[in-house]
């Protein structure tokens, strides 16, 4: 009997090969500013730590990403390339000084690189990325400006004390109703409108990150990762114009057809379909996020996903968001992770010797060479 999770690796376009991409999001964000930060939320009966985002992610360190790096490199494919990690990045963060002085009625940023230089331990990271990027660890695509919905966030700012107005005085805007149920809006999801007027703002949002990115790492982003899964289809000719060839995301999409208040799903973005726009899509159909749930056995559970999508001629794309491998909150957090990624890489490399490790944007040119490859 053919399971579920073998029914969304069927369709779609086919390979020979063993492919493994590692796509992680939300990198260059801010999430939570600080370990003093997390206490003082804490301190305040803000209960932060209900939410592993919340509880864990926070800008990446040098040392975070050299212990990464280090973890990546143990390794080696077929070819003899090292895993290499698939960073879809957002490249700006709010300045919040600005947005208070101008009484939160507009909205101001930064690039993420500036926003390291603002705190000591994550002054000189971005030189880390390069050197990731030198020894093929660390590939960088675009996830968005910042992964904020700005217009929902000033709107709340604007109406005075909350939760919200809270965690902008603490430095973030990364709260959900996990943390408190007071927060009825979610602000995580930069593009979850279908309106007209913000599909506008979209477009000159995703233009200015495009722009951004490319004079951040020199090249343009083929691929592209919406925050939170959600966009609607009319942003795609924008991503298209921008020099985007490939769409990130699950076997499922979440379409907003207003302001967030009505979706529709898309259960058909199988690995390689095309969207109407002609995006090439790149469906992750495994998953290793041991953050989100300790007790929860993901080696294994990858490992299941990845012999599936290989028996089914399809390549094993892993999600694994940052928060993984973000240690400055709760070193538990890495201390934890960081064995478990080597131990499935280990495993990868061990089952399947013909393995190759690529990125997003090369598995998307492998796609567009030819149906059976």
């Amino acid at each position: 009997m053919i399971t579920r999770k073998e029914l969304y690796n069927i369709p779609g376009w086919h390979t020979r090969r063993h492919l493994v991409i590692i796509e992680s999001d939300d990198w260059g964000s801010i999430r939570m500013p600080s370990r003093l930060v997390y206490d003082e939320f804490i301190r305040r009966g803000i209960r932060v730590d209900r939410d592993p985002y919340c509880r864990y992610d926070c800008l990446e360190s040098r040392q975070e990403l050299a212990d990464l790096f280090e973890v990546l490199s143990s390794v080696r494919d077929q070819h003899g390339n090292p895993a290499i990690i698939t960073a879809n990045t957002v490249t700006a963060n709010p300045v919040f000084e600005k947005i208070r002085q101008d009484q939160f009625l507009h909205y101001h940023y930064e690039p993420f690189t500036d926003t390291y230089q603002h705190s000591p331990l994550h002054n000189g990271t971005f030189d880390m990325w390069q050197e990731g990027m030198d020894n093929r660890l660390f590939h960088p695509q675009l996830h968005g400006r910042e992964h904020l919905n700005v217009k929902k966030w000033l709107s709340v700012l604007q109406q005075g004390p909350s939760v919200t107005r809270t965690a902008f005085d603490l430095g973030t805007f990364g709260l959900t109703q996990h943390v408190d149920e007071s927060i009825k809006e979610y602000y995580m999801g930069a593009f979850n409108s279908g309106m007209d007027e913000d599909i506008l703002y979209y477009r000159q949002l995703l233009t200015e990150a495009m722009q951004m990115f490319q004079q951040q790492f020199g090249f343009v982003s083929e691929s592209f990762i919406a925050t939170t899964y959600e966009w609607s289809p009319k942003i795609e000719p924008c991503l298209v114009d921008l020099g985007v060839r490939f769409i990130q995301g699950t076997v499922c999409q979440k379409i907003p057809l207003d302001n967030d208040m009505t979706v529709k799903y898309s259960r058909r973005c199988f690995q390689g379909s095309r969207s109407k726009s002609g995006l090439v899509r790149l469906m992750r159909n495994c998953f290793f996020e041991p953050s989100t749930k300790p007790n929860f056995d993901f080696i294994d559970d990858c490992l299941r996903r990845i012999e599936l999508a290989f028996k089914w001629g399809k390549a094993a794309n892993i999600c694994s968001h940052r928060v993984n491998y973000i240690g400055s909150i709760d070193k538990s957090n890495t201390d934890r992770n960081l064995p478990l990624l080597k131990q499935l890489l280990t495993t990868i490399v061990a089952k399947w010797p013909d393995v190759e490790f690529i990125t997003s944007d090369q598995l998307g040119h492998i796609i567009t060479k030819g149906k059976y490859q």
